[in-house]
């Protein structure tokens, strides 16, 4: 063993030499971390030459310690380099062009659903609604109860609900938001109600167990059903265009009284007549009327002063038109290609 700095410097280019020259015969892989293994581990040539450092004189050692550092960071670099060197020649090898640019990223999108659900949005704000939201997870007298749908009301069946310990359920529908802004402001009272719903729904073309539905509430003196009729027709031509029409159809609700249905003009056909509408130039939207007094008596309001008007719609209904989609699935499935589209 060398016993002067010159000689242990010496022995330095020595081992520099042969680690050099034996990774450069590496072609691939596991040549590579055996020469790192020799040469770097713990146990490997170059610590190993750091004891050199305790048989050399003070002055000796800056010079001796600062080549070995170089001599570490060298081995470091050249193996770094001889990988990515066999990396690209495997990459040559499977005709694989890496100077080539990548592929293109694609920025996430909202997905089409919430993109009508903004629609939606705007433009009952600029009609002057407040957007409220309220739990998904509900208790029964703020989903039922306080509607005017009591526990033997045969309306229970048509919401097929998913029921939870402690008396709570999953919402069937947003109407319980309005229970709840009624109970904390006076009127007036306009606001809408945007979510997402559960029911015990089969999943098929036009059906999903959880969908976003929003629903409206206007409450204050002297409202009629004429301001109701009024504002759907704002809302259907701002969404699908100024020769939408609109129709109302007498129904039955338990929280609205008079109750109707209300649908539009085929958005597909143009009230011509089509598969879509069945032939009757009309699509079926959803529900709306006057608010029964028996809500307003359970929320402390007095009906003989106050009046008031509520509707709702499927957001996923209004989507299906506005895209002229024809299964209520495809929003759901994740579908790149589909979604891609918006």
């Amino acid at each position: 063993m060398a016993s002067d700095g010159n000689a242990a410097i010496d022995e330095l280019q020595v081992l520099r030499t042969q680690f050099l020259s034996e990774l450069k015969d590496c072609r691939d892989e596991k040549c590579i971390e055996a020469v790192r293994i020799k040469y770097l581990s713990k146990k490997g040539l170059l610590p190993g030459k750091f004891a050199l450092l305790g048989k050399l004189s003070p002055e000796e050692r800056p010079k001796l310690g600062q080549e070995l550092n170089r001599l570490k960071t060298l081995f470091q670099t050249s193996l770094k380099e001889k990988l990515k060197q066999i990396e690209f020649q495997k990459a040559r090898a499977s005709k694989i062009d890496i100077t080539l640019p990548g592929d293109r990223d694609y920025p996430g999108k909202k997905h089409p659903l919430l993109q009508v659900l903004d629609d939606i949005k705007k433009i009952f704000s600029e009609m002057g609604f407040s957007i409220e939201e309220g739990p998904e997870v509900e208790s029964d007298y703020y989903n039922f109860e306080a509607l005017n749908i009591p526990k033997d009301h045969p309306a229970r069946d048509m919401h097929d609900t998913f029921y939870l310990p402690g008396g709570y359920l999953l919402r069937t529908h947003t109407s319980p938001v309005q229970i709840r802004v009624m109970e904390q402001q006076k009127p007036p009272i306009r606001m809408i109600a945007p979510g997402r719903c559960f029911r015990k729904d089969t999943p098929d073309a036009s059906h999903s167990p959880f969908f976003y539905q929003v629903e409206g509430l206007a409450v204050d003196q002297n409202i009629s059903f004429a301001d109701l009729k009024g504002v759907i027709a704002v809302f259907a031509r701002k969404m699908f265009g100024r020769d939408v029409n609109i129709r109302f159809r007498p129904s039955f609700f338990p929280f609205t009284e008079p109750s109707a249905e209300y649908d539009f003009t085929c958005v597909i056909c143009g009230g011509k007549g089509c598969r879509t509408c069945k032939g009757t130039g009309w699509l079926e939207i959803s529900g709306a009327g006057m608010v029964d007094p028996e809500v307003f008596k359970a929320v402390g309001y007095d009906p003989e002063r106050y009046t008031g008007y509520a509707f709702g719609m499927g957001v996923e209904r209004l989507a299906m038109l506005k895209y002229q989609i024809d299964d209520i699935r495809l929003f759901y499935e994740n579908d790149l290609r589909f979604l891609e589209q918006f």
